[in-house]
Order: structure tokens, then C-alpha cells, then sequence
């Protein structure tokens, strides 16, 4: 708000979502006090917004119709759409702007409330700066449609998402993929987008239509059964509250082994987001579970680290009985974690009708190159120093290998409480090909509470520092660590090889 005490003053006022009596009687009392009544309408000349208010209208109102140049995005005029709008805003917060410099008490009309997609806020930005100005807010159509269904919108830890059915389908479908509740707005002639990517993401079943809700003419549905060609703008697609969902019940249910990252919800995925939202069971080594929220309906089956064979066939067995599983690793699955477990166990006879989909994720070797620069910017291999399902001998075998070619290392599984001298052999081994000073980024719990991102000298590795939760990336020959002006040090392998 701003003071200005010889100027009129400026309204937004809130109608919400169309039946009259659904007004605020702060909203009843602003029109009431106000001197000039504006709202924005189609060339047709007809307003929704006049049409709510119409009976707190006075024959003394002065009325100021702003009426859109264009409905679609078809226009001829030189700036195209965006061009055209932005002229008729500046023309038409000119006209209230004059109003209110002549002291007079503008209320501007908006259905829902004024500052949820709606087109007063584009007066209100031009505005409000400089005139003393209160919003009055208004029941927004989301209020008014999950009304209207009579189910909750969200409740408890869900999330509920609000999008506009104009984003890209791609968009549509990863964000409705992961959110747990959502309404799309803006249906219309995106009503078509909106369904596929309901689809995509495997929430059509859920998702319940609403069209003018509490006006004349209202209509619910389930969205599936709704025909394109007869939906308008004012409509919208409704995800709710799933937690006293009945549940789905199928003769055959799905397996989906996903990642969760290196550590928390900041490294999962939208669309491994969706599926953990999605999933009836939860099946994992209890750590990752640990990262997973805790839904209402959901059950969890937490087990030890080294039952991967035992806990790949427990998930696909519930999938057997229809249920729709999913299987969680730390990392990225496919990387010495769950996914190869489940698809071994898959292809027994026994289970190879079970839909198995392995969903990737951020691994720990990208977050720790990330934390400190671009060490994997060229070819690198990736080998795990643990020795419980391989022998030693082929481990030293690979790093000579690997080393040989030249190729930066990231190395996994380097140590634990009981494996603790991998790391010192690995290190002598590789001062056989690489210089002394060559960069070792030692990265700890990456993104997690206790991270600890290191660049050391190959020559000056403690294996003290290593333990589980910890990766280290070897640089080739080609690999740089460079001091900025901040002081910290980056490292990087350059993409262009020296004899290219």
C-alpha cells in the first residue's frame, strides 16, 4: 500500500467464482463506497465479472468496461498477441488512472480473487505504486470446484500443485506426475493437452472434471468422459485428495525400481516423484525408505542392505497379487544398486509377465563431479572397489585397465567398516600410471547433512577419510584443478584431448 490522500482510491475486489451470494461482504461494501465500477469484458460487450456484481450496481456508478482487443491468440497487430495486451493494460490503467487522479474511488471487478490468475493484477502492478490501494480477496474457483465435487482438495502432508493448462504437455505431465493433489486451470482449448498428460502420468483415473462451478449451467464429471469440443474456458481438472482413496484393485500390478539420489528430496526426479506418490508398497533397504514422505494407505517394507535377491522377489510376489510396487535405491538404480537385483529375479519364468520399469536418478558420481566442478568432462569409467561380489584380482585388473587408457575414475564402494584397505591398494596401484599430483575429488554424504567435498593429490589419499557414504573421482592426465578468485578450488577434464 501506498499513501495517498488526495488521490482516490483503488479496489481489486474479489467476486469469487460466480454465484453472487458467494461474494464477501467486504466485497458488497467496496462496491457500495465506490464511485467508478470497472470490469473487463469481450468485444461482445458482456462481462462476468458485471454480471456477479450486478445487483450492488447503481444508476450513479460510473461504469469503465475494459474490453479485451483480442479473446485468442490470432492477431494482426504489429507486437503480436503480447503486444496487443500490453497496449490495452497501459490504455486502460491510463482511463482508472485519471479517475482517480480526479479523487474519485475506483473498484475493479474480478471474478475468483483478483490475484490468482486474474486480470486485475495487471492493474494493479501499474497502479497500485501510486494509489492508495486494498485487495479484497475473493473464493477462487479451486475453492469453489472441490466444494462442489464434496471431496477434499488436500489433506494432511499432501502437496497440492495449481497449473495452467497452457504449459507444455512435457511440463503438464512431470508436475502432475509428481505432486500428490493438482488442479488445472485454463482448460478450454487445452482441455486435449491436459487429458494426454493426465494420461502420461498416469493420473486420468483420478481426475474428476468441473465446469462453471456454482454458476448457471455447472457440470461435474469424470474427465475421461468429458468430449473435448464441448468444454470451456472456465473449467478446470481436478487431482484430489488421495487419502481416503479407494483403493485400485487389479489382477496384475507393476514393479518400478527407482532412485531417490544421493540424499534428499532436492535429487529425485519428478517422474520418480510420481511413481513413490503412486506406489500401494514401498520396498527397500530401510535408509532409502527413510528418505521416502510417509503417505496415509501406503505400506513399507523395510529390510537389511544385503537381501537384495530376497527383497527383489518379495516386491515382484506383491505385484503378483496386483499391487502396484515400488522398489528403492539410493543413487540411481541401474548403478551397482536395486535395478540389476529385480530384473535378474524378473526374468525367471515364474515372474516374466510382472511389468518391470526401472526409473533413473541422479547418481552419486554426477552429484560429487558436480560439487566439484566438472572432473568427468571427458570419457571415464565407473568401478566399484568393493570385493564382496567380485574378487580383488579383477578389481586390480579393471583399475590397471582403466588407468592405462587414461580415463578418469569414479570409484564406488571404496570402503567400509570391514573393508578397509581397497583404498590404499587402489591408490598405490594407480601411482603406477598416474603422476603424483594428480586431482582425487573425496566426496562424502553429497547432499546430505554431513558433506565433505575434498580435493586432494592422488599421492596425499588417506584412506582414513574413507568410508561407505563416500566416492572418490580420479583425474586422468588431462584433469585440472584451478584456485578462483574465491579461493576455492575446481577441477575439470577438458573435453579435447591433446592429439585431437
Amino acid at each position: 500500500m501506498s499513501g495517498q490522500t488526495s488521490k482516490g482510491r483503488l479496489y481489486g475486489v474479489g467476486l469469487g467464482p460466480g454465484d453472487p451470494s458467494l461474494m464477501t461482504v467486504r466485497a458488497v461494501e467496496v462496491i457500495a463506497e465506490a464511485d467508478v465500477i470497472a470490469y473487463h469484458s469481450a468485444r461482445h460487450g458482456r462481462s462476468i465479472a458485471r454480471s456477479i456484481a450486478a445487483k450492488h450496481l447503481r444508476e450513479d456508478h460510473i461504469e469503465e468496461p475494459m474490453v479485451y482487443p483480442v479473446t485468442t491468440e490470432t492477431t494482426d497487430h504489429p507486437g503480436g498477441y503480447k503486444g496487443a495486451m500490453e497496449e490495452f493494460y497501459t490504455a486502460a490503467s491510463a482511463r482508472l488512472a485519471a479517475h482517480l487522479d480526479a479523487g474519485r474511488t475506483v473498484a475493479v471487478l474480478a471474478e475468483g480473487d483478483p490475484l490468482f490468475y486474474g486480470s486485475y493484477m495487471h492493474m494493479h502492478k501499474r497502479l497500485a505504486d501510486r494509489y492508495d490501494t486494498e485487495v479484497i480477496p475473493g473464493v477462487t474457483s479451486v475453492s469453489a470446484a472441490a466444494a462442489r465435487l464434496g471431496t477434499p482438495l488436500a489433506e494432511g502432508e499432501e502437496v497440492l500443485t495449481i497449473l495452467p493448462g497452457t504449459l507444455t504437455e512435457e511440463e503438464l505431465t512431470a508436475r502432475l506426475a509428481a505432486t500428490d493433489a493438482a488442479v488445472v486451470m485454463k482448460l478450454g482449448r487445452t482441455f486435449t493437452k491436459v487429458r494426454s498428460a493426465l494420461e502420461s502420468s498416469g493420473r486420468l483415473g483420478e481426475a474428476r472434471y468441473v465446469e462453471r462451478a456454482t454458476m448457471t449451467g455447472e457440470r461435474l464429471a469424470q474427465l475421461a468422459d468429458v468430449e473435448p469440443e464441448s468444454v470451456p474456458y472456465f473449467s478446470v481438472a481436478v487431482l484430489p485428495s488421495k487419502v481416503d482413496a479407494e483403493p485400485v484393485v487389479r489382477e496384475l500390478g507393476e514393479v518400478v525400481v527407482v532412485g531417490t539420489g544421493p540424499a534428499g528430496p532436492l535429487w529425485l526426479t519428478p517422474e520418480t516423484r510420481g511413481a513413490l506418490a503412486a506406489a500401494d508398497d514401498l520396498v527397500g533397504y530401510t535408509t532409502y525408505l527413510d528418505r521416502v514422505p510417509v503417505r496415509p494407505g501406503q505400506l513399507r517394507h523395510g529390510s537389511d542392505n544385503r537381501v537384495e535377491s530376497e527383497r527383489a522377489e518379495f516386491a515382484l510376489q506383491l505385484a503378483r497379487r496386483g499391487r502396484r510396487v515400488a522398489v528403492v535405491s539410493g543413487g540411481d538404480p541401474g548403478i551397482f544398486a536395486m535395478a540389476t537385483a529385480v530384473l535378474e529375479v524378473a526374468s525367471e519364468k515364474e515372474y516374466a509377465d510382472i511389468p518391470v520399469r526401472v526409473l533413473p536418478g541422479v547418481t552419486a558420481a554426477n552429484a560429487a563431479a558436480a560439487r566439484a566442478g566438472a572432473p568427468l568432462g571427458h570419457d571415464y569409467a565407473t568401478i566399484s572397489l568393493s570385493d564382496r561380489l567380485k574378487p580383488w584380482e579383477v578389481v586390480a585388473e579393471r583399475l590397471r585397465a582403466a588407468a592405462s587408457a587414461d580415463l578418469v575414475l569414479a570409484l564406488y564402494n571404496p570402503g567400509s567398516r570391514s573393508r578397509t584397505w581397497q583404498v590404499g591398494k587402489a591408490r598405490d596401484l594407480l601411482l603406477e600410471h598416474r603422476a603424483p599430483q594428480t586431482p582425487v575429488v573425496v566426496a562424502r554424504d553429497v547432499g546430505g547433512s554431513g558433506e565433505r567435498v575434498r580435493i586432494v593429490r592422488l599421492a596425499e589419499l588417506d584412506p582414513a577419510e574413507v568410508d561407505m557414504r563416500t566416492i572418490m573421482l580420479v583425474g586422468s592426465s588431462q584433469t585440472r584443478v584451478v584456485r578462483r578468485g574465491d579461493g576455492e578450488e575446481v577441477v575439470w577434464t577438458p573435453r579435447r584431448y591433446p592429439e585431437a
